[in-house]
């Protein structure tokens, strides 16, 4: 009588139950952090195809646009082979890519400068007006939502609140560069405190961060407005009050952490536009950062410039987006992984 052995798995089905056990003991914290790295890598790779295309077909030679109309023939087509212009647009792009790949960005057509080399001294001036306009916007959001809330729920300072409510929505209402301008002629051609343009001090930066947190800060107001009293009319906050705790306290330690996972959430979309609204405030109150760069870029029709700061902004957005629902899903977990 013949026994026989089991047979052994190939290399490849060993693998794939290496995997699955790797897979199986991923927390679910890890598999949504992974799915939202390949979202940020697939949405990064779109920008940046996006971005190629659009600027190439873009009418107009970048090229003549650098040399002025005057340069002889000869001189743009020699300047258009060094800088690879004359080859097909598919080959363009897959050098561009390898390019990519290398942490080349190219060369600028404008000002024969490295395209990385701008960014590095341009992007702290970009990354400073935007972290400033958050933090303004999140200082002044969350007492003056509270405020409206208690208000609101006590039913005292109808007037004031009505007040606060329709200045919010003035300010929600109202254009970045409107406001911006607006700024600029009261605070500056009117008043004379503050400078109407540049950046490098204290003074520089109030209207520029102004411009671009008040907007903001006055919709965050309303959601937090909005959330505060939700959970001031919640079971827990009653039961709060009927052991006679301090007002202080019942805000601070019971309703504050209720009205921060929504508060994030919306912080961190709010983070995205002010990262893309500091391209309009740059330009309005000519700051040197990387969103004037790019308004000067797209009106020379600078390829390589306009590329690499469109995937400047693409990066921060996304990983602002990243860094929000890493910590959304530390807070509140079930919720989190539940809708990714």
């Amino acid at each position: 009588m013949t026994t026989t052995e089991p047979r052994q798995g190939t290399p490849v089905t060993g693998r794939l139950l290496q995997l699955r056990e790797l897979q199986q003991r991923r927390s679910p914290r890890t598999d949504f952090a992974i799915r939202r790295i390949g979202r940020l890598i697939v949405s990064l790779l779109v920008v940046v195809l996006a971005a190629f295309f659009l600027i190439h077909f873009v009418p107009g030679d970048p090229v003549r646009a650098a040399l002025g109309p005057t340069a002889p023939a000869a001189l743009v087509e020699s300047t258009r082979a060094d800088l690879g212009l004359d080859k097909p647009v598919p080959q363009q792009l897959l050098d561009y890519l390898a390019g990519l790949l290398q942490g080349d960005l190219g060369t600028s057509i404008q000002s024969g400068l490295s395209v990385t080399g701008t960014i590095v001294s341009r992007f702290p001036t970009t990354l400073s007006l935007a972290a400033l306009g958050f933090i303004v916007a999140v200082i002044g959001a969350l007492p003056i939502g509270m405020g409206a809330a208690l208000l609101a729920r006590t039913g005292r300072g109808r007037s004031l609140n009505s007040g606060v409510s329709g200045l919010l929505g003035v300010l929600i209402a109202v254009p970045d560069f409107l406001l911006s301008v607006g700024l600029i002629a009261l605070f500056s051609m009117w008043l004379g405190l503050f400078p109407p343009a540049g950046w490098g001090g204290a003074p520089n930066a109030v209207l520029p961060v102004l411009g671009l947190a008040l907007g903001p800060m006055a919709y965050l107001a309303r959601i937090v407005q909005v959330e505060m009293i939700k959970v001031l009319d919640s079971t827990y906050i009653a039961t709060a009050r009927a052991k006679r705790l301090p007002q202080r306290l019942i805000l601070l330690r019971h309703a504050l952490p209720n009205i921060i996972t929504a508060t994030l959430t919306v912080g961190g979309l709010l983070l995205s536009g002010l990262v893309a609204g500091t391209v309009i405030i740059e330009t309005v109150f000519a700051i040197p950062g990387t969103g004037s760069t790019l308004v000067a870029a797209v009106g020379t029709k600078d390829y390589p410039m306009v590329q690499g700061m469109v995937l400047v902004y693409a990066a921060m957005v996304l990983a602002v987006n990243l860094v929000v629902d890493l910590i959304l899903i530390t807070i509140d977990p079930r919720t989190t992984i539940a809708e990714g």
